[in-house]
């Protein structure tokens, strides 16, 4: 078996064609997406990540804010500003980007966002909203995981999905969104008891570790003709890796996302359909 391709960067380019309507017609009630992201601090990472997402807003037309603020910046201030955001009406989408310096509560500061401008939908309302299955504002690498197993037709009722990871921005949220399709989710994360025994039962693995040192999922390790999503970004030999040895895992898995293209250009195309989510319930 060799396994087939989730293109995330094909179904990414189609999910904007769709935005391009959604933009005219927002235009057309006299409203103009505007995204605004907070970089705070120089991590190298984080400042790419802000560049791609911010590049990606421009691409599709969307207006943009970019707020820079050194890693010194006081938790007080950087409230202010997400303050000051919440109440410019000309604002539609706010995201701070995470991980924040260690002196910043990033529970506070996203419970600062304004729940309808949250894009990274992380605020405790939208999170909510989520778990009771009413979310319109959802994380984007899950919302976008489930894009891509709905764009290739990849129907997971009654499948045994397992995610090895825990977060607030991949796990718990995927876990919920699964559920609502009726699949049985189980999480795993470094405490996890025969954690090789649920991988090797599952028909659906979703890996969000990072880490190749710590885990590194293996052809060996899969059932034959299971579903795998790697979301995990690393450096392996100067080159940009996933969590999962493709070569190996590709000779047993039915589906397969590459690193890099597959789940990374979703995350970014979710953040700015979210945007234009947000630009609506500006109205509403």
């Amino acid at each position: 078996m060799t396994a087939q391709i989730i293109d995330g960067i094909h179904v990414a380019k189609y999910i904007k064609s769709k935005m391009t309507k959604k933009i005219a017609a927002l235009r057309s009630q006299n409203l103009e997406p505007c995204l605004a992201t907070i970089l705070v601090g120089d991590n190298v990472a984080s400042a790419t990540y802000i560049k791609n997402k911010q590049r990606a807003a421009v691409e599709l037309g969307l207006k943009t804010k970019d707020v820079r603020l050194p890693s010194s910046c006081p938790q007080s201030e950087l409230i202010a500003i997400i303050k000051s955001l919440n109440e410019d009406i000309r604002v539609h989408g706010i995201l701070v980007q995470l991980p924040l310096p260690n002196h910043l509560d990033p529970f506070i500061i996203t419970n600062t966002i304004n729940p309808i401008k949250d894009v990274d939908g992380l605020t405790p309302t939208n999170m909510g909203l989520l778990v009771g299955g009413k979310g319109s504002l959802k994380p984007c690498t899950p919302v976008g995981i489930v894009e891509l197993l709905d764009h290739y037709g990849i129907n997971v009722s009654g499948l045994h999905v397992v995610i090895i990871n825990r977060s607030q921005l991949v796990g718990k949220p995927l876990a919920f969104l699964l559920l609502e399709k009726d699949a049985t989710v189980t999480i795993c994360h470094s405490k996890s008891y025969n954690l090789l025994k649920e991988i090797k039962d599952a028909d659906l693995i979703v890996t969000a570790i990072g880490n190749r040192d710590k885990f590194t999922l293996t052809g060996s390790m899969i059932k034959t003709g299971s579903i795998i999503i790697d979301v995990g970004i690393t450096r392996l030999g100067g080159k940009l890796a996933g969590d999962v040895d493709y070569s190996s895992v590709a000779k047993y898995a039915s589906w397969i996302t590459p690193v890099p293209g597959g789940v990374g250009p979703m995350t970014v195309s979710m953040l700015l359909n979210n945007t234009l989510i947000a630009t609506s319930l500006s109205k509403n």
